[in-house]
């Protein structure tokens, strides 16, 4: 009796567990379920895996495109830009109508061939101790302007003086000169309107044009002759104090260039010669 007991109790506990695994759906070769646990192998966990690691590595890439985009593109409403210099060549525009009296007055026996200037040789030199840019419509309009020196020389072909006594006048020397320069100087400050075609980049691609005020404030003469050596004759040749000129600049990248014509003759009188610069600008912007 109780050998049956026993054995109808081991019954009981073999079918109490073989009705806790579930039969109503059927079970995969990859799935196994024990009791209220479920056993889940999945051959694709390693492409997930790698999948999921892309996805992250695609996320840090696009956060890091994007803050430096902010960088790059973020420009201040006021940048100012110290110690700009530009290299270049100087000339004149040459209207002087020889045979009229002030001209003679002032120039006895010359003409244009007399009063011609090396080519090559005259060379202009612009120190901006700054310029600055101020936004006025989303960087792509600007008000630009500064401060600075210009520096022009102007080298003759022929053998002509500036005498300055007893009055400025300008005559024509028997002897050779190896070199013979007139320097005029100015401080300039000039005005202009830039119009950048990509203010988004960091360095500008557009063009400036604008005005500049430029004061003479040195002057001189430079001889080098066999005759009488090294001469430095220092005086205003009446050169016009006031130099007012249209001014422009190119934009392209890495290159910057300027140019500019005066608005206002080199000489006060006697002469009719309008002087004009162009070169490259040496500018971080």
């Amino acid at each position: 009796m109780k050998q049956l007991l026993f054995f109808s109790a081991g019954l009981l506990l073999c079918f109490s567990g073989m009705a806790q695994a579930d039969t109503s759906k059927p079970q995969s070769a990859d799935t196994i379920k024990v009791g209220n646990m479920i056993i889940i192998k999945k051959h694709d966990g390693k492409e997930q895996k790698q999948e999921k690691k892309k996805e992250d590595k695609d996320n840090d890439e696009g956060v890091s495109v994007e803050i430096k985009k902010r960088k790059e593109y973020k420009k201040s409403n006021v940048s100012t830009n110290w110690l700009i210099v530009d290299l270049g060549f100087s000339n004149v525009n040459d209207q002087t109508n020889y045979s009229a009296p002030a001209t003679q007055a002032f120039f006895p026996g010359g003409t244009k061939d007399l009063m011609g200037l090396r080519n090559g040789k005259s060379f202009n030199v612009n120190v901006w101790f700054f310029m600055q840019r101020v936004n006025l419509i989303q960087h792509a309009v600007n008000l630009k302007y500064g401060l600075g020196l210009e520096l022009n020389n102007y080298r003759y072909e022929k053998s002509i003086r500036y005498n300055t006594d007893p009055s400025v006048n300008i005559t024509v020397d028997n002897i050779t000169y190896s070199k013979n320069k007139l320097a005029a100087d100015y401080i300039t400050m000039p005005v202009m309107l830039n119009f950048n075609l990509a203010p988004k980049r960091k360095k500008s691609y557009g063009f400036s044009a604008g005005v500049s005020a430029g004061y003479l404030y040195a002057a001189r003469q430079k001889l080098k002759s066999d005759a009488n050596g090294k001469e430095k004759i220092k005086n205003d040749f009446n050169l016009e104090p006031w130099k007012l000129a249209a001014v422009g600049e190119l934009n392209l990248g890495v290159i910057n260039l300027y140019g500019s014509y005066a608005l206002t003759d080199l000489h006060k009188n006697g002469l009719q010669q309008t002087p004009y610069n162009f070169g490259i600008r040496l500018s971080s912007w």
